[in-house]
């Protein structure tokens, strides 16, 4: 396994996967990618881009508007011996195809005590901004978390996204990997080698004494940003990554909160049954005996998903509302008024998805 600390040199988010793609596809044969819009212009936000000049279309094409028909190919050829790659434009479109996700995709390998496997990897586009609106910005990794058999994975930097989709690439199970549209444009250090992150290990991005603040995909941007804002008023915030989301590393974030005694998680989507009260759960259990700490979930607010920005900037948690919460956590009673943070991803996206 290759580690970011060998290499200086620096990919977009999109960059990382096209790379990861591209060196796996030259390496195993069975590998393919196919879903709507992979080989357009644009290849999904540059995630695709040239492949099906590099490959042929044997191995980069664009598909009907058919999910649970196309979820059925990517199945088949998965039990036939191939690795393909399925990308969906939005997470939503997910619900489309539940039942080939969920009563086959998963269970098959266990119901044939191992002899077929399903190696399938399903990349899910979620987001916000240019107006996606109620029926296009959903976040439903909490849904896939629930099934065995089903692996979740959101990273949040270049590194792990281009070490994740390898390690998901190479993976016997099938594996959920949720996207964020904020995240595309974000540049990190990526070796150039092929390397894997392996899944169950969250990653401690700051260390703090006060307040453990877990975030889950984009939110992992916006607790970066509220963590320096509360260091400006003296509170010690350590941020964590859980990176994936099944397999869950709950001992990263035990091991944190034992240690601050304080527990904000932000999700990138609604908190009602989602990742964070699975986390809040297990903490629970972790700790009864010795003391539960003070624990807040933020999330969505709960309504549909809206449309214009002035809504959507009430909808999401940004690094603000984020400091006001973890303040408040710690020194209920307190008033204090966050300074904004700008978000610039959100800012300057632009679509066209």
């Amino acid at each position: 396994m290759c580690s970011a600390e060998s290499s200086s040199r620096e990919l977009s988010y999109a960059e990382a996967l096209y790379e990861a793609a591209r060196q796996e596809m030259a390496r195993d044969d069975s590998v393919f990618v196919f879903g709507l819009g992979v080989d357009d212009a644009k290849g999904m936000y540059g995630t695709t881009s040239a492949l099906h000049d590099e490959f042929g279309a044997a191995r980069n094409f664009d598909t009907p508007l058919s999910e649970d028909a196309m979820t059925g190919v990517a199945i088949g050829a998965a039990l036939a011996g191939m690795r393909p790659i399925h990308v969906h434009q939005r997470m939503d479109f997910l619900l489309l195809c539940m039942n080939q996700l969920i009563n086959i995709a998963a269970k098959t390998s266990y119901m044939f005590a191992g002899a077929c496997k399903v190696p399938i990897v399903v990349r899910s586009i979620i987001g916000r901004s240019w107006g996606q609106g109620a029926q296009h910005s959903q976040a439903l990794h909490s849904y896939f978390m629930h099934v065995p058999g089903i692996k979740v994975v959101a990273p949040t930097t270049p590194h792990d996204a281009k070490g994740c989709l390898i390690a998901a690439i190479r993976d016997d199970n099938p594996v959920i990997f949720m996207e964020h549209r904020m995240l595309y444009g974000n540049r990190g250090i990526v070796p150039e080698a092929d390397y894997e992150v392996p899944f169950g290990h969250a990653r401690q991005l700051t260390e703090g004494s006060d307040i453990t603040i877990v975030g889950i995909s984009h939110m992992v941007v916006e607790c970066l940003r509220a963590a320096r804002v509360l260091n400006d008023i003296g509170i010690s915030a350590e941020v964590i990554d859980p990176v994936t989301l099944a397999p869950l590393d709950i001992d990263a974030i035990l091991e944190s909160v034992r240690k601050t005694g304080h527990l904000l998680i932000v999700d990138t989507s609604w908190t009602m049954c989602g990742a964070g009260s699975e986390i809040i759960a297990r903490i629970v259990e972790e700790t009864g005996e010795q003391g539960i700490p003070k624990m807040k979930r933020m999330g969505y607010a709960p309504a549909p998903c809206p449309t214009t920005r002035p809504l959507e900037d009430i909808y999401y948690p940004n690094g603000q509302t984020i400091a006001e919460a973890a303040h408040q956590l710690l020194r209920s009673g307190t008033e204090w008024s966050a300074p904004e943070t700008s978000s610039s991803e959100v800012l300057e996206f632009r679509g066209p998805f």
